[in-house]
């Protein structure tokens, strides 16, 4: 007991003074993930809008398979990034196994799906409500999907929010692609698990209050934009 109240107290110690290991990892975190999910945004949403939108044939096999994906395990898209990745695969020239843009492109992947998946769904939703509408002002195609994306804002926000927080806590997928290197692929997530094997109780506690403490907050934000979002559609 003694022993654990130590390692609490060096936690906060760590948390209050700002060590510089700490931060670091905070900071390679935040990095990795924020560019994820701003990737993955950009052709989820892109993707989704168009799903939520247009009708084709083979519609209804892409909106099971995007629903699908959004439960991709983690491990399997880290062995897939891998073998992509690794010196004997296609990519393997440009030598980014071991990096954080090979942890990019992995979270990327993960946090895609639920992108696509989510904005599909809410923009089909405004595109039934608003369907007489827009096509009385001529509005089709693109535009439509444009229209209804930028109407949908707030919506998305919290949608990005939720790919955030999918990504910001992965370890399956970064552990395998970024080795868990210290000073260059070292992430919240993954330090938690090796200092905790190794008896460090202080720094895993310190980043797990930190990665707690981020989830709270993206929570938090996804109630703001999801509040805003339901008065927008009463306005």
């Amino acid at each position: 007991m003694h022993d654990l109240q130590a390692a609490f107290m060096l936690a906060a110690s760590l948390i209050y003074t700002g060590d510089a290991d700490l931060a670091e990892i905070i900071g390679l975190s935040m990095s990795v993930s924020l560019t994820a999910v701003l990737a993955a945004c950009v052709i989820g949403m892109v993707l989704g809008g168009a799903v939520g939108v247009l009708r084709f044939r083979g519609r209804p096999a892409v909106i099971i398979l995007l629903n699908a994906m959004m439960g991709l395990p983690p491990v399997v898209v880290g062995l897939g990034v891998y073998l992509l990745l690794s010196r004997a695969g296609p990519l393997g020239v440009f030598g980014l196994l071991y990096t954080p843009t090979a942890m990019i492109i992995a979270q990327t992947i993960l946090v895609t799906p639920i992108v696509a998946a989510l904005t599909r769904q809410v923009v089909e939703d405004l595109y039934e409500e608003y369907d007489e509408q827009l096509r009385s002002l001529g509005v089709s195609g693109l535009g439509l999907v444009r229209t209804l994306l930028w109407d949908a804002r707030y919506s998305l926000i919290t949608v990005a929010l939720a790919g955030f927080g999918r990504a910001v806590a992965e370890v399956g997928a970064v552990m395998i692609v970024g080795g868990n290197i210290d000073h260059l692929t070292r992430v919240m997530t993954t330090a938690i698990a090796l200092e905790t094997s190794k008896g460090n109780l202080a720094l895993a506690l310190a980043l797990g209050v930190i990665l707690v403490g981020i989830s709270l907050l993206v929570n938090g934000a996804v109630a703001v934009f999801g509040g805003r979002s339901g008065r927008s559609k009463h306005d």
